[in-house]
C-alpha cells in the first residue's frame, strides 16, 4: 500500500480523537483534527489562516472553501506524503465532494473511511458523565473514572462541574446536528466502497484492535489486487 489516507467518521463521543491519536502513533502518519488545523493556520498567519480568523473572530462558521483550503495545505505537505488521518472533516456531503476534488487535483484518493459507530444513548452516557474541575480542567467520569470524593478534583481539590457542552440537552442537540448533516456521509462513502464499520461501543483497546484488523485486511486486499 503506497499511502494510507484515512477519514475517521462517527458521532460526538464515539472516541474518534482517542483512536486518531493511537493511529497516529501506530502508523506514524499525521493526524489532522479540523479545529486544531484551523487554529494552527491562524497562529501561523498563513493566507488562509488570516481569512479563517476573520470568520472566527466574528463568531461565524468558517466557509467550506476556506476549511478545504486549509486542509488541502496540510495533505499536500511533505509530512503527509505517505498518508494522513482526518478527524472532524468532512462533516457534510458538500465538504466530502470538495475533499474528493482536492485529492483528485493532487493525484490522490482516500483509502478508507472508518465509521466508529455508537448509539445516541451511549454518547449521552459517555459525555453526560464527564466532570471537569474548575481550576485545572482535569476531567473525570462518574462511571469510568470517578473522583475519590464526589464533586471534588483528586488533583487540585477544586470543584468538579458539568460543562455546558456535557449537559444532556446540549449533547442531544449535537447529535441532532450529526444525524442531519454528517450521517449522510455513511451512505456517500458506502456507495464508493470506502466505508468500514467499527463497533465503537467496545472498550477503547478493543476498538483499536478492530481498526488494526480492518487496516490489515485492507492492505491484503490491495496487495492481491496489484
Amino acid at each position: 500500500m503506497a499511502e494510507l489516507n484515512l477519514v475517521l467518521l462517527g458521532p460526538p463521543g464515539s472516541g474518534k480523537g482517542t483512536q486518531g491519536e493511537r493511529l497516529q502513533e501506530d502508523l506514524r502518519l499525521p493526524y489532522y483534527a479540523t479545529g486544531d488545523i484551523l487554529r494552527a493556520a491562524v497562529r501561523d498567519e498563513t493566507e488562509l489562516g488570516r481569512e479563517a480568523k476573520q470568520y472566527m473572530d466574528r463568531g461565524d462558521l468558517v466557509p467550506d472553501e476556506v476549511i478545504v483550503g486549509v486542509i488541502g495545505e496540510r495533505i499536500a505537505s511533505p509530512e503527509a506524503r505517505d498518508g494522513f488521518i482526518l478527524d472532524g472533516f468532512p462533516r457534510t456531503t458538500p465538504q466530502a465532494e470538495a475533499l474528493d476534488a482536492k485529492l483528485r487535483e493532487l493525484g490522490r484518493a482516500l483509502t478508507a473511511v472508518l465509521l466508529i459507530d455508537v448509539t445516541d444513548d451511549e454518547v449521552v452516557r459517555r459525555l453526560g458523565g464527564r466532570r471537569t474541575c474548575v481550576e485545572g480542567g482535569h476531567v473525570f467520569h462518574v462511571e469510568f473514572n470517578p473522583p475519590r470524593t464526589e464533586g471534588v478534583c483528586d488533583i487540585d481539590g477544586s470543584e468538579l462541574i458539568v460543562r455546558d457542552d456535557d449537559k444532556p440537552e446540549v449533547i442531544r442537540k449535537r447529535l441532532e446536528t450529526y444525524h442531519e448533516k454528517t450521517e449522510p456521509l455513511v451512505d456517500y462513502y458506502d456507495r464508493r466502497s470506502l466505508l468500514r464499520r467499527i463497533d465503537g461501543a467496545a472498550a477503547p483497546e478493543a476498538v483499536g484492535d478492530q481498526i488494526r484488523r480492518t487496516l490489515a485486511t485492507l492492505r491484503l486486499e490491495q496487495d492481491e489486487a496489484v
